[in-house]
């Protein structure tokens, strides 16, 4: 059913639809900047002297814990700030999204970023620090919530996967091109960290530009009542003049969706509850695979290894180059194989990961000692097996799932609750996970993957394929028809909600 609407549904790739992808995928590159940037700089001797030199002190120290001497809540607090932020600022863009159109909300997105990084850059107190991390957070959760939707909504269905998984290829960039960045101004003394703060404008400014020159989506023309100008869009970003039967589909979407006149509330509607319980569970999930874990702090689980600063940050560029390679090939199968079997596959290659990181440690890594070269070499591959995994499944699945499973009536507050869930676990992660690793030590790599093992059971049981089936007619086709799901969908209940 779903191949004979693809079949009606004509489009060519232009360089303008291209180019509006790229554009906009500048969204993940700002997320991912960030993320790889905040574990460098927090590394960084220049950096802790000037405003955390109780840690800078522990880390010297002759007989240092391996596992505790970063454990610092204010050291935490500088990275996990941004994401309180942006859990906060999701719900304001999906307002924005709603009202204004996902483009306008991408324009500021950019502005935030572009603050933060001024002010991170030029940074002389501890409050300067954080105050830029908030105005980074807000830039992230209106970006977050703006750029996947909008990748989703302009993409063609038989390459809608690949699309929007740009977005978390864009991540991966930045993550790679953070650690290269820190890998240089790590030898600039003593204000190598400052170009790595202040070089996050870079990537804002790109994507400030991008939105004045990208498109609206037709969906939000229509959702807007400008259904001229959606035609218009739909026609520009298709390379093709015969766009009427997709056109009658959003037009028909939208028709159903304003009769919704409070999106929050139907989503907590016994129909709303699947997609909602679906694009939440999976950001959860994949925060518990520890990805961010290892992302955040890449230079200072391998100094913990006993390698040197600047090995250390060298280690983390070798992980964040597989990173951005893995997530080729995601972009490759997504609409081949589907969702489904990457996120299997790799929950069982992300197990064996973590299980084998973990058990190396706690057989060969003391409290005040380093692992010998051949073990942290073994490890570095080991954290190398478990980022390629989650970079073609879990990472860019965690952004195009939630993007495609909502009705046009609840998708931007429903993507809204999923980007805020995102960044409430995050948020917990990046807070507790030095604490936890001084505490739980090599056991840490256990808990994530008893997580891992859960997320390959909701994948078998609770999750629908999407593959090459029109947003539009998600719902009839993915949720009605799933053996759990359609429980949550009856007639008595539709009825009631017409006439309400």
């Amino acid at each position: 059913m779903a191949n004979n609407d693809i079949k009606h549904y004509k489009s060519k790739v232009t360089p303008y639809v291209f180019a509006c992808w790229i554009l906009a995928a500048f969204g993940g590159l700002m997320f991912g900047y960030d993320i790889g940037i905040s574990g460098g700089v927090t590394a960084m001797d220049d950096f802790l002297i000037k405003f955390f030199p109780n840690v800078h002190e522990r880390k010297l120290h002759a007989s240092e814990n391996n596992y505790c001497k970063y454990d610092d809540q204010m050291l935490q607090l500088f990275t996990s700030s941004l994401y309180i932020a942006a859990l906060i600022a999701s719900f304001f863009a999906s307002r924005a999204c709603t009202l204004l159109g996902r483009r306008p909300t991408i324009l500021m997105a950019s502005t935030f970023f572009i603050g933060g990084a001024c002010l991170c850059g030029a940074a002389e107190a501890k409050w300067m620090l954080i105050v830029g991390r908030i105005l980074f957070g807000i830039g992230v959760g209106f970006g977050n919530e703006a750029v996947p939707l909008f990748l989703t909504e302009i993409a063609p269905v038989q390459h809608r996967g690949a699309v929007n998984i740009l977005f978390q290829l864009f991540v991966t960039i930045g993550i790679f091109i953070a650690n290269l960045i820190n890998y240089g101004t790590s030898m600039i003394h003593p204000y190598g960290w400052r170009i790595s703060l202040g070089l996050a404008a870079v990537p804002g400014c790109v994507l400030l530009v991008g939105s004045l020159i990208i498109t609206e989506t037709p969906s939000s023309l229509v959702e807007r009542g400008k259904e001229d100008e959606g035609r218009k869009a739909l026609k520009k970003i298709r390379g093709v003049d015969e766009v009427d039967a997709e056109f009658q589909q959003i037009v028909a979407a939208c028709e159903q969706g304003r009769q919704v006149k409070k999106p929050f509330k139907k989503l907590f509607k016994r129909s709303g509850i699947p997609a909602l319980f679906v694009a939440n569970i999976i950001q959860v999930f994949q925060q518990l695979t520890g990805i961010n874990a290892i992302m955040f702090y890449a230079p200072v689980l391998f100094q913990t290894l006993g390698f040197k600063s600047d090995a250390s940050l060298l280690s983390s560029v070798i992980t964040g180059l597989v990173n951005v390679g893995a997530t080729f090939v995601s972009i490759y199968l997504v609409d081949k194989v589907g969702r489904r079997k990457l996120l299997l596959q790799a929950s069982v290659q992300m197990f064996i990961s973590q299980v084998a990181i973990g058990a190396i440690l706690l057989t060969h890594l003391s409290a005040t000692g380093t692992l010998h070269k051949g073990l942290a070499a073994l490890v570095v591959i080991l954290v190398c097996t478990f980022v390629m995994s989650f970079a073609w499944s879990w990472g860019p699945m965690g952004w195009l799932i939630p993007s495609e499973i909502f009705p046009i009536e609840t998708r931007t507050a429903g993507f809204a609750f999923a980007v805020s869930t995102n960044m409430i676990f995050t948020f917990i992660i990046a807070q507790a996970f030095l604490s936890m690793m001084c505490h739980m030590r090599a056991y840490i790599f256990f808990f994530f993957s008893a997580w891992i093992l859960v997320m390959g059971l909701f994948v078998v049981f609770l999750l629908p394929e999407t593959k090459g089936i029109p947003i539009e007619l998600i719902e009839e086709r993915v949720w009605k028809q799933h053996p759990v799901w359609k429980k949550f969908y009856d007639d008595d209940e539709g009825k009631r909600d017409e006439m309400a």
